[in-house]
């Protein structure tokens, strides 16, 4: 008897390590949640909201660029990440885009850093306003991003938002420098709702690596978005480890299809299977 629940308490202790979940838990400290969760005494969010030398990244709207609010339809307190077409821009670095977007990165904890021969669980929810308009260029709202490497500045897996015909959310990836669209739906079937979203990934070289995700709409339970893919390489060249990033990063570069946005985001989860 003993034995077994050392047993216990030993995957208990495990399961509790290799999980981590970021949830709103009401206004105020927004940005220190966040950071307690992703990168403690750290820097993982990246947001408008600063000055930086002679640039000025829209510090009169200071640290609210993300808040804490109560969502009637959920009824409970989700993340809302606003951006601004004229005021923000990309960390005073770059002024043809703007980003608003949290991450874990080199200074988060080991649990939360996707290494080769690793399968990851991502989950999160996500709400587009009604009226959310996408330019012809990007509008990335998720990425899996590899740190260190050749080919670091390609996201190995994308989820970005085009301007088209048909407005779509396209599931872009690449494991070099190359990028394609693997599929893609039409983006009226997130406008306006709630959508739930579980991302699995097995970081390995072709052949033994593993790719799926499935986006249903929160309400009906309909799925909006699948994809299962065994075939890919889900790895970058010597990479160190690849990490998840949410928000909103988007070019400038067709402004004029653009407005200022606020988009919602509730109960992240990352997972170490």
């Amino acid at each position: 008897m003993r034995s077994v629940l050392i047993l216990f308490a030993f995957l208990a202790y495990f399961s509790a390590y290799s999980q981590v979940t970021l949830i709103a838990d009401g206004p105020g400290d927004t940005y220190e949640l966040i950071t307690s969760k992703l990168a403690p005494g750290y820097k993982p969010i990246e947001a408008p909201g600063k000055k930086k030398g002679d640039c000025d990244n829209h510090s009169s709207f200071n640290d609210t660029h993300i808040t804490e609010v109560f969502n009637q339809e959920l009824q409970k307190n989700v993340f809302k990440f606003v951006i601004h077409v004229e005021e923000d821009n990309d960390r005073c670095k770059k002024f043809d885009r703007q980003r608003n977007e949290i991450k874990s990165y080199k200074s988060s904890p080991d649990n939360l850093k996707g290494v080769l021969g690793e399968t990851v669980e991502y989950k999160w929810k996500f709400k587009l306003d009604k009226g959310f308009q996408p330019s012809k260029k990007f509008t990335h709202l998720h990425q899996l991003k590899a740190v260190g490497g050749f080919d670091k500045d390609m996201p190995l897996i994308t989820l970005t938002a085009r301007k088209g015909s048909v407005d779509r959310l396209e599931l872009r990836y690449s494991s070099g420098l190359d990028q394609n669209t693997l599929t893609y739906v039409a983006l009226s079937a997130f406008k306006g709702k709630w959508v739930d979203v579980i991302e699995t990934v097995t970081y390995e070289e072709k052949g033994k690596a593993k790719f799926s995700i499935l986006i249903k709409d929160l309400k009906t339970g309909a799925k909006i978005l699948e994809y299962n893919d065994d075939t890919l390489r889900m790895w970058k060249t010597q990479a160190d480890f690849i990490r998840p990033k949410w928000g909103i990063y988007r070019s400038l570069k067709h402004s004029s299809d653009l407005r200022d946005e606020e988009i919602l985001f509730a109960d992240f989860s990352i997972t170490e299977i």
